[in-house]
């Protein structure tokens, strides 16, 4: 059974900055790509960032390129989000997730909820104005 835990939510200034990070369990964490979600109250969830299993490819959500940096450790078994500029548009439970065994690190499949078989239980990040 995978287990992903992610940890370094809070509250923060706008124009401060924030780090994720997603701790998986298992030991083929290394072959699978990475993706981060994220869902504001009475909104849908919505992609945010995802990184390949070898980190040689990211994608990230538009209003999150050059504010958001997705990254991982595959010998820590960690994927991490580091948030900078945050604006109180970014309040939200933040989820990582792992990709389906197979799929393919395209922005078309990245972006899609069924393209993730496992959840984290999501970390809270607040942005005050």
């Amino acid at each position: 059974q995978v287990q992903l835990v992610e940890s370094g939510g809070g509250l923060v200034q706008a124009g401060g900055s924030l780090r994720l990070s997603c701790a998986a369990s298992g030991r083929t964490f290394s072959t699978y790509n990475m993706g981060w979600f994220r869902q504001a109250p009475g909104k849908e969830r919505e992609f945010v960032a995802a990184i390949s299993w070898s980190s040689g490819s990211t994608y990230y959500r538009d209003s999150m390129k050059g504010r958001f940096t997705i990254s991982r450790d595959n010998a820590k078994n960690t994927v991490y989000l580091q948030m900078n500029s945050l604006k109180p548009e970014d309040t939200a439970v933040y989820y990582c997730a792992r990709s389906v065994t197979g799929s393919a690190f395209t922005i078309a499949t990245m972006i899609r909820f069924d393209s993730y078989d496992y959840w984290g239980q999501g970390t809270q990040v607040t942005v005050s104005s």
